[in-house]
């Protein structure tokens, strides 16, 4: 992660957050534990949970408590534990909220927490749930949604979580994707790359969609494009990417071949609805890790993969960490900017600045050693003027 590794650097020696105290409500992995390292090393002391009760590596866990990070997480984490867990972080009244999913920010709210300074936000589901704040006219502190940086979405929604979504469907089914009808809910970044990997393994892949016009730009990339009803009928996996509820429910199942395979990757289970496909169930079996049987009826099983939950953490490690190097890097330095303009934002979604967008950008490419292009003073002047033409 060396984009991160040149911000925690320029941290230890500028001190850019030097007394403050911040809650987050992240994924805890190992990527994770470099972010919160450089927060600290950039002065802040950090109060950290879990943003998903089965994407906890327990090892990171126990390093970042002897690593002066206050943590409250551990792997299969029940409701209570979740929602006592994030309490626990509000408790230490963190100035700066860090968030993936909105939990945190939303239950700041639910209790009125006062004195924040403002937050942050990694995914696309959490921006949905923050911009409704906003428009009710409820939101009680600026916020920024990184999850929009391009440094972000293009690269760890698009290719992060399409190789980290089919590592976690072969680890835990080790089925051959090839010749295969996979089913992706959803071409938004996610759905692109989760698409786009499947495609490259040899599975033949048919994208549902609710926007004429994601589900235009899947037709022109080559996919097949249809109801999620008619889907249902052909499909061998299905895999959720749209951050809403019930995507695939009753009628769905109903439809589906013997051996249809349901994973999600969408940040909350609620994609796949899974009391729907208790109630139609005649038994419940654990196969493999990570992997249920379903038996519809005496000839027709449907496996569903790490509960509903996300498919690329709970069943596999997540994102590589040189793609999460850039949505770190991203919450980083908005950590940093929320310090430089406190009381100066009004209570607002914002996006990240540019200029951190472009920052990261280049340094992302200094870190492979790749080089670039400069405008020349003609080109500059070109690109800026209405009357140079032909």
């Amino acid at each position: 992660m060396l984009v991160l590794t040149t911000i925690k650097n320029d941290f230890s020696k500028n001190k850019p957050l030097k007394g403050l105290k911040i809650g987050a409500c992240l994924h805890i992995t190992t990527e994770t534990a470099n972010l919160a390292l450089t927060l600290k090393a950039g002065g802040a002391k950090v109060y950290l949970c879990a943003s998903n009760p089965l994407s906890t590596n327990d090892n990171v866990t126990a390093f970042l408590a002897k690593n002066g990070i206050h943590i409250f997480a551990h792997r299969g984490e029940t409701a209570k534990d979740y929602y006592t867990h994030i309490e626990k972080v509000l408790s230490y009244q963190p100035q700066i909220l860090m968030d993936d999913g909105a939990d945190l920010v939303s239950t700041a709210h639910k209790r009125k927490v006062s004195d924040i300074i403002g937050g942050t936000e990694e995914t696309t589901t959490g921006i949905h749930r923050l911009r409704s704040l906003e428009k009710n006219k409820l939101l009680r502190f600026p916020v920024i949604a990184v999850n929009d940086a391009n440094t972000k979405h293009l690269f760890d929604n698009r290719y992060g979580t399409g190789q980290s979504t089919i590592d976690g469907l072969l680890r835990t089914t080790n089925i051959l994707l090839a010749g295969r009808t996979f089913v992706v809910s959803g071409y938004g970044w996610c759905g692109r790359g989760v698409a786009l990997r499947a495609k490259g393994m040899g599975a033949n892949v048919i994208i549902t969609e609710v926007s004429p016009l994601k589900g235009l730009e899947a037709v022109m990339d080559g996919y097949r494009v249809m109801p999620i009803k008619e889907a249902a009928k052909i499909g061998d996996v299905f895999i959720t990417t749209t951050g809403d509820k019930n995507v695939i429910g009753k009628e769905e199942f109903e439809l589906m071949k013997d051996g249809a395979i349901l994973g999600n990757s969408g940040h909350f289970n609620a994609e796949i609805n899974l009391a729907a496909l208790g109630a139609i169930s005649h038994k419940k079996t654990k196969v493999r890790e990570g992997v249920e049987e379903y038996q519809i009826s005496k000839n027709r099983r449907i496996y569903l993969l790490t509960e509903g939950r996300l498919l690329n953490l709970a069943g596999a490690e997540g994102h590589p960490s040189s793609v999460m190097d850039m949505s770190f890097a991203n919450q980083a330095k908005a950590a940093e900017y929320l310090k430089g303009t406190e009381g100066k934002l009004a209570k607002k979604v914002y996006p990240v600045p540019h200029e951190i967008d472009e920052e990261i950008a280049y340094l992302k490419l200094k870190s492979l050693g790749i080089k670039i292009d400069t405008l020349t003073k003609e080109q500059k002047t070109y690109l800026s003027s209405w009357t140079l033409g032909t």
